[in-house]
């Protein structure tokens, strides 16, 4: 019986494992203090993990943009973003999926100088890799990467060998394919607070 039910309990795991995915979340917020502190409980209630978080300004001015990578269902991901429209000084809230957007990620490399000096190790790796040196000196070398997350992981894997002495990776910024911008959104929002009526203020 007990046998049957750990059985019955690795099942449903797996299950659950292969309904996850990647998940892009895009949040144009107010620039205040706190919002991510917020937005942060969302997910930890929910024992969501960040995988990847940005934080930039966007194409509206006044507005911040923050992009989160998470991995979870389909039904999760739209119950957070529907917890995170709520918030006072959120604008906007979008999920989308790795074809729906065009993302990138930066990494910087600290390889031993000497590592990559002998033979054609740099023209090799580098710029096969499509790097770029942006600092050479007699004890290091600091190479630039922008891509996906499996190009900057090869790219390293590849320096590895010649002694990589320091490594960082960004988080990732995503724009939409979608043609509907955030200013339309916005206008949208304003006209519908139009047709609210005002508070009328009285005095005694």
């Amino acid at each position: 019986m007990q046998r049957s039910y750990r059985a019955h309990r690795e099942e449903i795991d797996k299950t659950f494992l292969v309904m996850k995915q990647e998940y892009t979340i895009s949040l144009f917020t107010e620039d205040h203090i706190g919002i991510l502190s917020q937005i942060t409980i969302i997910l930890t209630r929910r024992q969501i993990n960040i995988e990847s978080i940005t934080a930039s300004e966007s194409a509206v001015k006044g507005v911040q943009m923050l992009t989160l990578v998470v991995k979870t269902t389909a039904e999760m991901v739209q119950k957070v973003a529907r917890q995170m429209q709520k918030l006072v000084d959120v604008l906007k809230v979008f999920v989308h999926t790795s074809d729906e957007i065009i993302h990138q990620e930066i990494a910087l490399y600290k390889v031993k100088t000497k590592g990559l000096m002998s033979g054609d190790i740099v023209d090799n790796i580098v710029r096969g890799h499509n790097g770029r040196i942006l600092e050479v000196t007699p004890e290091y070398m600091v190479i630039e990467k922008t891509g996906h997350k499996a190009e900057i992981n090869e790219l390293l894997h590849q320096l590895e060998p010649c002694g990589v002495l320091q490594y960082v990776r960004s988080g990732r910024v995503a724009i939409t394919r979608q043609v509907k911008e955030l200013n339309a959104y916005l206008e949208e929002m304003d006209e519908a607070n139009q047709y609210k009526p005002d508070k009328v203020e009285s005095f005694n």
